[in-house]
């Protein structure tokens, strides 16, 4: 895999581009339940940091446009992790189909970067 320099778009921190770390949103019914779902997931190192945003969502479920207040869950990880996290979230999560996309991280900052691969343990195999 080719890597890149780090980059600086006018900051006096390099930015780091080649990186594992990934974003995975994952709106949830309640506060209640994204607070679990966030605590399980950190507990487990699946994550180094769960956000909880209330978000206003619409979309068709059943034939039905619905229109409802979620959680969403903006969650940092590893990509070498998300198996893992997809696992956890599909059995802890209250919807039939819940909604987990993955964004990869194109770049950030080095520090921050480092402190997510360094809090996300590896899995069982690669230990």
């Amino acid at each position: 895999m080719e890597t890149n320099p780090p980059i600086a778009l006018g900051s006096a921190t390099p930015l780091q581009t080649d990186t594992a770390a990934m974003v995975v949103l994952v709106p949830t019914g309640s506060d209640t339940e994204a607070s679990t779902l966030a605590r399980a997931l950190v507990e487990r190192r699946l994550v180094a940091c769960a956000q909880i945003m209330p978000i206003r969502s619409c979309y068709c479920w059943h034939d039905q446009v619905v229109e409802e207040t979620e959680y969403l869950l903006l969650l940092k990880t590893r990509r070498d992790r998300y198996a893992e996290l997809e696992a956890c979230v599909t059995s802890l999560h209250s919807y039939d189909v819940p909604e987990i996309i993955a964004l990869p991280v194109m770049a950030g900052l080095a520090s921050y970067l480092n402190w997510i691969d360094e809090t996300v343990q590896s899995s069982p195999a690669e230990s």
